[in-house]
């Protein structure tokens, strides 16, 4: 027996999931009051049951991680079997270390409280650094994305003359993924830091002349990263269009707006967060709710996680055979 919850961050996420699931969302009630505390109470039973809260982390961050912390010490108290928290989007994954002396390591901090509210399993869509993993003393599952976004951008990007681009080398990896998938070269921008919010870019590796680039990122916040990136490939000679794949999508502010006056054509994103306001119809979503249902389905069946990457990859090696035989032909 299992119930899925949901938090207020991302409802429509929640009940996309419980729809693959077959199964109706749980019952709960979050009330804020006047001071900006909140409560939470669960009004049905989860005595004994698999539990699955479904909470992004995404803004206002501090918020929704409270009401996660809350919605776990309930289904705790009330002797739950198992309870999992499915953070879509994991915040303050970026502070994964300390920069400068006397600095929090808020990611280890946040995974601390998860646990010690009762949270023993998490699972997360592409997590900004993959060793957060490493301040969990419980089973983390971080799933990836890029698949179901390299099925939804191949029929829209002229893959003859086309390149995957990592914005910096920390997403190197996500980005040769990218272009394994698509079959595409691999063009990395290194870049540094110069601020919270701000970054430059200091060199290029690979052949961006007269070529259309696909920008892979792990997340688009303000954009900033991006509209750089977008415009030092332009200096390099890159098609005027560019295309913009990431698997959240926080879009806060104008990043929207930046990021197409930079000369994107279209962006894809993934709905791990819940879309701020109307987006723009060059801002293509992705859904996430059937791969969230997979893998929880799969959890309860006590199946390996390991198959469903097992299964992208062969998917994967299917269409490198494909295009191989279209080549011989």
């Amino acid at each position: 027996m299992f119930t899925i919850l949901s938090g207020t961050a991302h409802p429509d996420l929640a009940a996309a999931v419980a729809r693959e699931l077959g199964t109706p969302l749980g019952k709960s009630h979050v009330e804020r009051f006047p001071d900006g505390e909140l409560s939470v109470r669960l009004e049905e039973t989860v005595r004994g049951r698999e539990v699955f809260i479904i909470q992004p982390t995404s803004p206002p961050v501090n918020d929704h991680l409270v009401e996660l912390l809350a919605f776990a010490d309930a289904c705790r108290r009330d002797s739950a079997g198992l309870t999992a928290a499915v953070v879509p989007y994991f915040g303050y994954a970026r502070s994964d270390r300390r920069n400068r002396r006397r600095e929090p390591i808020t990611a280890s901090m946040v995974a601390a409280l998860l646990q010690c509210a009762g949270i023993e399993r998490v699972l997360t869509i592409d997590l900004h650094t993959p060793q957060v993993e490493g301040f969990f003393h419980i089973p983390v599952d971080s799933l990836s994305a890029v698949p179901a976004l390299c099925d939804a951008v191949r029929d829209r990007l002229p893959l003859g003359d086309a390149v995957v681009v990592s914005p910096d080398a920390g997403r190197v990896s996500m980005a040769t993924d990218y272009a394994d998938r698509l079959g595409l070269p691999l063009v990395v921008l290194h870049k540094r830091r110069v601020s919270g919010a701000d970054t430059k870019i200091t060199h290029r590796v690979g052949d961006v002349r007269g070529r259309t680039c696909l920008i892979v990122d792990d997340m688009i916040a303000t954009g900033g990263t991006l509209v750089e990136s977008a415009e030092a490939l332009h200096e390099a000679g890159a098609h005027p269009d560019l295309f913009v794949a990431a698997t959240h999508g926080l879009l806060l502010g104008t990043a929207t707006e930046d990021l197409l006056s930079a000369g994107v054509r279209e962006l894809y994103v993934t709905d791990t967060v819940a879309p701020s306001g109307r987006l723009h119809p060059s801002v293509h979503v992705v859904a996430v709710g059937p791969l969230l249902a997979s893998a929880i389905r799969r959890d309860l069946g006590g199946e390996s996680f390991q198959e469903l990457y097992e299964q992208a990859a062969r998917s994967r090696a299917g269409r490198r055979r494909r295009a191989s035989s279209a080549d011989v032909s």
